[in-house]
Order: C-alpha cells, then sequence, then structure tokens
C-alpha cells in the first residue's frame, strides 16, 4: 500500500472537514444565532437574587428600638412592605448619630431601591439624603422629618396637632395655674413641632396671665432618666407647686409621674403623653395620667411600606401638605392623631387591638 497516498488522501479530507466548519460558523453570525456556540450563562449562587427578579429592596435606618412603640413600627412596617412583594433590611443606632450615618452608607452600599429613615438627629443625616441621592436611592423621612435636605417624602402624623390635643385636653381640667412642659429631644424636628402645637393652644393663656410657664426643658436624647431630673428640678425650684404637667412623649410622662410619685403628688397633678405606650395606658386607667396621644402606627406602617414601594418602583405618589424642612418644602402624607383618656380608652386602642384590655387592666381592681 502506497503510504504517501493515504497520508495525502488523510490531508485533503481533514482540510474539506474545516472548511465546512468554517462555513458553518459563519452561517450562524450572518444569522445573528451564535447560542449553540456560546457558554452556558452562570447560575446564581444559593442565597442570591438573579437579576431582574422584580422584587423592590427597602432598606430602613431606625434611631432606637429601645422603646416599645419603634418595635412595633418595625414589625408593622416589615410586615406591610413584605406583603407588597418587597424585601427590608433593617439597621437600628440606638440613638448614636454617627452609627446611624454608618448603618445607612452600609444599606446603601448594599443596593437597596429605596432607604427610609427615622432620623435620630435632624439635621445629621441630611449627609446621608445627600449619599442616597448620589447612588441614584431616594429617600423617605418615616415619622421624623429630615432637616436641610432634598428629601422625596415624609409620612407622619400632625405632630402640631398632636400638641395640639395635649394642651387642648390639660386646660379643660386646669385653665390657671402653673404649668411645666418637658420637652422631647432638641436635635428632633418633631419634639419641635409637638412644642408647636402645645404652645399654639397654650400662648393666649399665657398672655392673659391665666397660665404660667414654670419650667421649660428639653429632654436630651428622650432619655426617661434625663426627663425624670427634668422634672425633679421644676418641682424643686417651685417648691412642689405645679399644677400640670405636659410631657412630650410616654416614656417622658412615666418619668414624669415617676417624680410626682416620689413628692406624693402622683394623681394629684394632670400629666399628658403621647404615642399610646402601654404603660401609658395602664396609668390612665390608674389615675395616674390624664391622657395620651394614639397615634394609630398600623395605619402609618401600611401608608410608609405602599409610598415606599411606589417611589422605589418610579411610580406616582400623593401627598396632602407640604412641610418646610429649611432647604425644601417636602411633599408629605400626615395622618390624624387621637386624644385618648380614661373615658375613650375602651373605644380607641384597645378597640383596636393596639393594646389588649387585659393588659390595660391589670393592675386595676374593677
Amino acid at each position: 500500500m502506497n503510504r504517501s497516498r493515504v497520508r495525502g488522501g488523510t490531508a485533503w479530507l481533514l482540510s474539506l472537514l474545516l472548511l465546512a466548519s468554517a462555513c458553518l460558523f459563519a452561517s450562524c453570525e450572518e444569522n445573528g444565532d451564535a447560542s449553540e456556540l456560546a457558554p452556558p450563562a452562570e447560575q446564581p449562587t444559593d442565597g442570591e437574587r438573579p437579576p431582574g427578579d422584580g422584587k423592590v429592596n427597602i432598606g430602613f435606618s431606625m434611631d432606637t428600638l429601645l422603646e416599645e412603640r419603634w418595635r412595633k413600627d418595625r414589625d408593622l412596617f416589615k410586615a406591610a412592605a413584605e406583603a407588597l412583594g418587597a424585601e427590608v433590611d433593617i439597621l437600628a443606632a440606638d440613638g448614636d448619630d454617627a452609627l446611624q450615618i454608618a448603618q445607612a452608607e452600609t444599606l446603601i452600599s448594599r443596593g437597596v431601591d429605596l432607604l427610609v429613615i427615622v432620623p435620630h438627629n435632624a439635621e445629621a443625616m441630611a449627609t446621608i439624603v445627600q449619599k442616597a441621592h448620589a447612588a441614584d436611592v431616594k429617600v423617605l423621612a418615616y415619622d421624623r422629618l429630615v432637616r436641610n435636605a432634598n428629601v422625596d417624602m415624609y409620612v407622619s402624623f400632625d405632630n402640631v396637632r398632636v400638641g395640639e390635643l395635649q394642651a387642648e385636653a390639660i386646660t379643660k381640667l386646669v385653665p390657671r395655674g402653673n404649668y411645666a412642659y418637658i420637652g422631647g429631644a432638641e436635635t428632633d424636628n418633631n419634639a419641635h413641632l409637638l412644642k408647636q402645637g402645645v404652645f399654639n393652644v397654650l400662648q393666649p393663656r399665657i398672655d392673659s396671665g391665666d397660665i404660667r410657664i414654670v419650667y421649660d426643658q428639653w429632654t436630651e436624647n428622650w432619655e426617661p432618666a434625663n426627663a425624670f431630673e427634668n422634672m425633679e428640678a421644676a418641682l424643686e425650684a417651685n417648691g412642689n407647686a405645679i399644677d400640670a404637667v405636659i410631657a412630650a412623649n410616654d416614656a417622658t410622662a412615666d418619668a414624669v409621674i415617676e417624680a410626682l410619685a416620689a413628692r406624693g403628688l402622683a394623681g394629684k397633678v394632670p400629666v399628658a403623653g403621647q404615642d399610646a405606650d402601654l404603660t401609658a395606658a395602664q396609668h390612665i386607667v390608674e389615675g395616674t395620667q390624664t391622657m395620651t396621644v394614639y397615634k394609630p402606627i398600623q395605619s402609618l406602617a401600611q401608608a410608609a411600606a405602599e409610598l415606599a414601594v411606589k417611589l422605589a418602583s418610579g411610580a406616582a405618589v400623593t401627598s396632602n401638605r407640604s412641610i418646610p424642612n429649611g432647604k425644601v418644602d417636602v411633599p408629605s402624607l400626615l395622618l390624624a392623631p387621637i386624644a385618648v383618656d380614661r373615658a375613650t380608652i375602651d373605644a380607641t386602642i384597645i378597640a383596636d387591638g393596639f393594646h389588649s384590655r387585659e393588659d390595660v387592666y391589670r393592675n386595676v381592681k374593677e
């Protein structure tokens, strides 16, 4: 057998096969379909979300979870947002400004579609709004307004009206006398709104001389211990001659009641709070706190979740107010608060399931 002829024939056949392959590849490229020649797409690893799955990712930066009220907000907002198909990443700073800023930056770096903020310091968090916008992330201020920043939306209760409700209730009981005002944290914009509402009602009576403000102090960081010290100082400075107290929230009201109790005055001096905390509800039925202001947090959390998902998705949102924050007028959705006292507690916070009747009346013999 002639080996040179075999080698020649083999070479000719190999050349023919290569030519056919080249023609096939060229034909595929001309038709725009070379998918069979491409490597398979990389599959996501366990725990990773494949791109384009439609889920909205919401970052929730919270001032604190130390108070009962904010734990309720967290749970209700998370449930409402998840029911709308969103994922929620929550971080809380427990009143530490630097930590809250760092946590908000972490949420932005994780690629959230929207950032929801409950600021501890209304001014300090302005830098986070700027960083969020630089990353094309919109910002929703939850219950507390961020000041001097281009906040996209604000959702809360009408906090000026909350203060008005407090003062209206107390002035009906004590139209004349010495008043102490125990405010919230000066760094919290809501504390200023609450005080504005209180003095909207008190000022005409102050001007007429019927009411005298004998003590007026902010409570640093909303800490009950600081509120207790404020109330002790008020009592000491006035020889216990204080006829009524308006406190910026129920936690500060609880501290006020503790200070009054130490001097045998609990239940004798009307005290107003707000937030409808369980302790406040118990104080009301026991007779040591006059009233609180109920802000149905379920409604707030639901409204905030719906706004968050719409903003993150680029959908239109509606507002009912425009609130100036020192830089812009922020589109806002403000909900109506409800005054609660001994006569209405069963028909409001208990009827809504905010607190159970058993828990509220635990210390009361009926």
